[in-house]
């Protein structure tokens, strides 16, 4: 089972990046290349379901399987980035995280009008990040397809802000 297989590699950080946070650290899931198959292969299966014309991926864990996701279902990849970063015109948002605030960036071209993005992180907390990219994809006048994360922290409730743009929010497992 995926969930178990990512939980064996998974690690705890205490008090990162700031005291009182437990930062689960997926980076030990990139030694094992045949993990990472089956992580996109995981992905791929319980999205086999939705209409995706793209994947929108958040700077940055969610570039690395985000990036592989859009390859393996034949869409493009959207980079989501931290300010300053986008060469082109974009458009931003900012909003609150559970230990401080932050904003995203999309450039204004990423897609075109009615695509269906499916929205990509590693993580799924409070929601904030993800929610500040589905509104994104909503100026755009994208429509969100779902939600893709590896990790969900269910005890942030980050499902219940995510509902009004998808209730497709796939995770592979759960702390």
């Amino acid at each position: 089972m995926i969930s178990d297989s990512l939980k064996s590699v998974i690690r705890d950080i205490k008090d990162f990046p700031k005291p009182g946070i437990i930062f689960k650290d997926v980076t030990p899931i990139f030694k094992d290349p045949d993990l990472c198959s089956k992580v996109v292969d995981a992905f791929a299966d319980r999205l086999k379901h939705l209409q995706i014309d793209a994947v929108a991926g958040i700077e940055s864990r969610g570039f690395l399987f985000g990036l592989m996701l859009a390859n393996r279902l034949g869409v493009p990849f959207i980079p989501v980035r931290k300010p300053g970063k986008l060469p082109f015109s974009i458009v931003k948002k900012s909003y609150e995280l559970e230990y401080g605030s932050a904003t995203i960036e999309i450039h204004t071209d990423a897609f075109e009008p009615g695509c269906r993005v499916l929205i990509h992180d590693d993580l799924l907390a409070t929601g904030g990040t993800a929610a500040a990219t589905a509104e994104l994809v909503t100026e755009l006048k994208g429509v969100v397809a779902g939600f893709a994360f590896v990790i969900n922290l269910e005890f942030l409730n980050g499902r219940d802000r995510l509902g009004s743009f998808s209730s497709d929010i796939i995770t592979l497992t759960d702390y």
